[in-house]
């Protein structure tokens, strides 16, 4: 069974969005093994200077990092990153599932984003769209194309 991991930076505190991710927590149950870490998110001004932006990306890197097993196929939720349609998230799933490295793991960062040094590590950067989303509903978008991928791949109808 595949390994999924998502590390998420911050704490979900709205209840719409908790609830709507848990539910699909729920539903990958069957299809792989789920880990969920959130390292702490930096707390910033409303208008953070270059340099103080820099170093709290810096230190959620390094509790990103840290956070990261060796052996994963890493994905980089980032605005620069490479759109996939779902049926290609699909074939990302399957094939890392049959891969020598069977564990898989996305990385969405706060609402600064992510450090370059995590987007160095990734072996996919990957966007979900040009437009720009509470890093909170990007969780919850991506634990539900995490389902309908393992949904493709069964030929399941909830992909239509």
């Amino acid at each position: 069974m595949l390994s999924v991991k998502l590390i998420c930076v911050g704490r979900m505190r709205e209840k719409f969005y908790m609830e709507a991710f848990n539910e699909y927590i729920k539903r990958l149950q069957p299809y792989c093994k789920l880990q969920l870490a959130e390292p702490s998110e930096q707390k910033l001004g409303d208008s953070p200077s270059p340099r103080e932006l820099e170093k709290a990306l810096d230190r959620e890197a390094d509790d990103i990092l840290s956070a990261i097993p060796g052996d994963c196929y890493l994905v980089a939720l980032c605005i620069e990153g490479r759109e996939l349609s779902s049926e290609e998230l699909a074939e990302l799933v399957s094939r890392v599932e049959g891969s020598g490295r069977p564990r898989l793991c996305f990385v969405i960062g706060g609402s600064y984003g992510l450090s370059p040094r995590v987007k160095a590590r990734a072996d996919l950067k990957l966007s979900m769209s040009p437009m720009t989303f509470p890093h909170h509903l990007a969780r919850v978008m991506l634990s539900e194309q995490l389902y309908r991928s393992f949904k493709i791949n069964e030929g399941s109808r909830y992909h239509k």
